[in-house]
């Protein structure tokens, strides 16, 4: 009997047998497509708005801060920076600066500590919780013009509310509107009083997220209330602290409705936006020189907010 041998093809030897199969390039692929155009829809007319009406006003004010106009006329003359150097050289710009510096550090301020006071007694498990919280939060979202009015009622040193009860018990009303030192400490009065509702309402949901075995571990270990809150709440709410402490400050920075409607003419309380929205629609008409203090608030603003991201955040815990 014979033995039928098939003979093994030789195995392929040099570099094409070791040689790994080239991976296949990944295709413009039907998915891959449609969900770009899906972003596309959902994403482009967001970021039209955003270039119309925030990037193209700004690009414009820098280039009006550049010019010597006034409002209201057809012609302009092209003067590079010295509107900025006739703003930082003037009597007005320290008065300005600092005006701006001590509304915003003490509203901010105020705010975010009168906020966390003010959320620690709402995170207490008390009847009437509810109406509190609303009651707090509600000043935040009323008009500042109606609130503004309503309290220069009350400030008001001749038929105010707070006239009528220091002359119950024989004594003047100071004179909070034509006073600049008071009338600044009125207006911050009043800010603060509308503000910190938000601050609350922000920490009190940071309260709220706070893990309890953690807490109820310290409390097992002997510490007490205000260790607790020093030692573990005030760091695990370095987030919330973080967020509020952005966005108050840029809040206050741009405030301008109180302002307005208390102290229309900017005795002692001309921060830089009130400021150039005087020099602009006020006697003087400049709209160039105005512009030029919006491009100072945003240059401010926006170095405070790298600032923060930068070296603020480094001490936020999150968790």
């Amino acid at each position: 009997m014979t033995r039928q041998l098939t003979e093994r093809p030789p195995a392929a030897t040099g570099p094409a047998a070791t040689a790994p199969a080239a991976p296949r390039r990944a295709g413009w692929s039907g998915r891959k497509r449609r969900d770009f155009f899906v972003f596309l829809a959902l994403a482009l007319p967001n970021l039209v708005l955003i270039a119309v009406f925030t990037y193209l006003p700004l690009f414009n004010n820098i280039y009006y801060s550049t010019l010597d106009w006034t409002l209201g006329s057809a012609s302009a003359t092209v003067v590079g920076f010295d509107n900025y150097i006739s703003f930082f050289s003037s009597a007005d710009a320290a008065k300005v600066l600092g005006t701006t510096a001590v509304f915003t550090l003490v509203t901010v301020g105020g705010s975010m500590v009168l906020g966390l006071l003010v959320a620690l007694a709402l995170n207490s498990k008390v009847r009437g919780t509810t109406f509190a919280r609303s009651a707090v939060f509600a000043p935040y979202v009323l008009s500042g013009v109606g609130v503004g009015l309503v309290w220069l009622f009350i400030f008001d040193p001749g038929y105010g509310v707070l006239a009528w009860l220091l002359r119950g018990i024989g004594q003047q009303s100071p004179q909070w509107i034509n006073d600049p030192q008071l009338s600044l400490v009125m207006v911050i009065i009043v800010y603060v009083w509308k503000n910190l509702g938000y601050c609350a309402v922000v920490y009190l949901a940071g309260l709220q997220s706070l893990p309890q075995d953690v807490m109820e571990a310290a409390s097992l270990d002997g510490a007490n209330g205000f260790r607790r809150f020093l030692s573990m709440s005030v760091p695990l709410l370095s987030p919330t602290t973080f967020f509020l402490l952005i966005t108050t400050l840029i809040s206050s920075l741009q405030a301008f409705d109180l302002i307005r409607i208390m102290t229309p003419l900017g005795n002692g309380t001309s921060t830089l936006i009130y400021e150039a929205y005087l020099q602009a629609f006020g006697a003087f008409n400049r709209a160039g020189y105005s512009a030029s203090i919006s491009v100072v608030l945003f240059a401010i603003l926006l170095i405070i907010t790298v600032l923060q991201l930068r070296f603020v955040e480094r001490k936020v815990h999150y968790s």
